[in-house]
């Protein structure tokens, strides 16, 4: 057992963190969810991290995202991120790919994964991701913010949990983004994903929602 991650034992088994070493995991999206995605990932020590984004640096990000930086402006995020991962955790193997996730790239991006974090900031693009994901048999983990708020949900192939959570005609409304959301909505994330990739019992159809400002944790159930 590396010295790096002794502190995980107790939480975790031996073999769970063993287990973790030979899993592949996507984060599509490198800004404010998944700068602290790939973190909390790299960390744990998941094999190989995928890190997709097309997007660049701009002023607008530096309240909240981790990857950000002033010296950073108009850097490619991907790139900054398999920076990150190198300095952070170097066994892990980080494939850093600029581009946005589209119809045309979904699949490869998924193809082998064992599952697929959403950092994504649109409906759009969530529905491609989590249509790629259920083609190839690759569990989701669903995550956004708004303002206070933050939720997560695991999306298992086939099971339509995208169409309950954005219903048709659903459309985001507000950009608004705090520093603390980012990472409070990633260690959700982090925990479902880690439960599937051990092999946890994992509850499918339920949407975790947080409201940081009157502190409320709910389960909503929408199967």
């Amino acid at each position: 057992m590396e010295e790096r991650y002794i502190r995980n034992l107790g939480a975790l088994s031996e073999a769970e963190c063993a287990l973790l070493r030979e899993k592949t995991v996507l984060v599509a999206g490198c800004g404010g969810l998944g700068g602290y995605l790939i973190e909390m990932l790299l960390r744990l020590g998941v094999g190989e991290i995928r890190a997709a984004d097309g997007d660049r640096f701009e002023a607008s990000n530096l309240n909240r995202q981790l990857l950000s930086a002033p010296a950073l402006l108009g850097r490619s995020k991907a790139e900054a991120a398999a920076e990150r991962a190198a300095a952070v955790n170097p066994d892990v193997r980080f494939v850093a790919v600029p581009e946005y996730v589209t119809e045309a790239n979904a699949k490869e991006l998924v193809r082998g994964c064992d599952a697929a974090l959403d950092a994504l900031d649109n409906i759009a693009s969530r529905r491609i991701l989590a249509q790629a994901c259920s083609d190839a048999g690759v569990p989701m983990v669903h995550g956004a913010i708004c303002g206070w708020s933050a939720q997560a949900a695991i999306v298992l192939p086939g099971d339509g949990m995208m169409d309950r959570i954005y219903p048709g005609g659903a459309a985001l409304k507000s950009k608004a983004s705090l520093s603390f959301t980012p990472p409070f909505c990633a260690a959700l994330q982090t925990a479902l994903c880690v439960r599937l990739l051990t092999g946890r019992e994992v509850e499918a159809g339920k949407l975790y929602v947080a409201d940081l400002l009157d502190m409320e944790l709910d389960s909503l159930f929408l199967g």
